[in-house]
């Protein structure tokens, strides 16, 4: 899974229509929210930093409920912007919740187990789960 990074609000327009996930590398407002879901109808989560997502209106998790679009807390680690404007999830992540899910392990404890391992943060795994 490819997640487009974006480190201005000027880089907003853009973007592809087509992204579905995006990691705001900036401290978005109501108005930087409203422009990318435009922009990109078929963004499924926006991904942004911890101390950022606790500054977000409820007006915008709520337009961002309403459309459908889940609000993900994290960082980007070790992505370097000027090689490649996405980050990516590797397979490995995804094979090993499939691995965890034969192994008979409950949603939570994929979670907790997969934070550890990938420094993701669990509602972004959460997230994966249900892709």
């Amino acid at each position: 899974m490819k997640i487009r990074v974006v480190s201005s609000k000027e880089e907003i327009q853009s973007l592809s229509e087509n992204e579905e996930i995006v990691h705001l590398a900036f401290r978005p407002s109501n108005t930087d929210i409203f422009s990318l879901v435009v922009k990109c109808p078929s963004v499924k989560a926006l991904h942004i930093p911890s101390s950022y997502k606790k500054t977000i209106s409820k007006s915008a998790k709520m337009y961002l409920e309403m459309q459908g679009i889940d609000l993900l807390e994290g960082d980007v680690w070790g992505h370097r912007k000027d090689i490649n404007e996405y980050s990516e999830v590797s397979q490995s992540v995804y094979d090993r919740i499939k691995d965890y899910r034969n192994e008979g392990l409950s949603e939570d404890e994929i979670n907790e187990k997969m934070v550890r391992e990938t420094r993701l943060s669990p509602d972004f795994i959460d997230f994966l789960m249900k892709q």
